[in-house]
């Protein structure tokens, strides 16, 4: 029987993809620490997003659902015109919404066409319940990013102080 691949299931992820995305995530500190097994099961439920050029991940003030990583291209977080972060493959951004219902808190846009994998907390809590042990390293590493990174917001927001 011959595989007729415009019949074939659009969602399905092949192995190799799937291997790519779990090897991103297992790079970044939040899963320091974590199996690649566990995080590989993960993956196989997250769903890629593709973006185009100028394409919107997400406004100020959407609600967040989960974390985002950049599997392919560069966005930019910005606040208004003004630049927050620019990130490319591998990086990872919108963790706060693992652990808070809050709204976005700036935009997320996509600087050239872009495929990000999304964390959603639903996916968290449900590993949660299935695997406290890695999913509570992981909540540890979530603490530990977002203390880095207020900690850096922090001395920015001195250094400007001084300037002033």
């Amino acid at each position: 029987m011959l595989k007729n691949n415009l019949w074939g299931n659009l969602f399905h992820k092949s192995g190799n993809w799937q291997q790519q995305c779990a090897s991103l995530w297992a790079a970044t500190p939040l899963f320091e620490g974590i199996p690649q097994r566990e995080i590989h099961a993960l993956v196989a439920d997250m769903i890629p997003r593709n973006y185009q050029t100028g394409e919107y991940i997400f406004h100020d003030g959407d609600q967040g659902a989960g974390a985002a990583l950049i599997v392919d291209g560069e966005i930019d977080i910005r606040s208004g015109e003004v630049v927050l972060a620019h990130l490319g493959k591998g990086d990872f951004f919108g963790e706060i919404a693992l652990v808070l219902d809050v709204p976005r808190t700036a935009d997320a846009v996509a600087v050239m066409d872009t495929q990000c994998i999304f964390f959603l907390q639903a996916e968290l809590d449900a590993w949660l319940s299935r695997a406290p042990y890695y999913a509570g390293r992981l909540s540890k590493n979530l603490a530990n990013v977002l203390a880095q990174r207020l900690t850096l917001a922090n001395k920015a927001l001195a250094q400007r102080g001084e300037g002033q």
